[in-house]
C-alpha cells in the first residue's frame, strides 16, 4: 500500500493541509511498526544461531 498524498482520485475533494499530514504520520508509523518487527524477527534468529554456535563449542 503506497498513499498517493494530496490525490483527489478517492474523494474527488482535494486535502486539507492537516489531513494530509494526519495521512502521512499514519503511514509513517505503519511502515516503522512494520520494520520494528521485521527487525525482532531477524534477531530472534541471529540469537538463536549464536546460541546453537556455542553449544557447538562446548560440545
Amino acid at each position: 500500500m503506497f498513499p498517493f498524498w494530496g490525490s483527489t482520485c478517492y474523494t474527488g475533494e482535494p486535502m486539507s493541509r492537516r489531513s494530509h499530514l494526519q495521512g502521512k504520520l499514519k503511514f509513517l508509523r505503519w511502515m516503522r511498526d512494520d520494520i520494528e518487527t521485521r527487525l525482532a524477527g531477524l534477531n530472534a534468529a541471529i540469537g538463536k544461531i549464536e546460541e546453537q554456535l556455542s553449544r557447538e563449542d562446548a560440545a
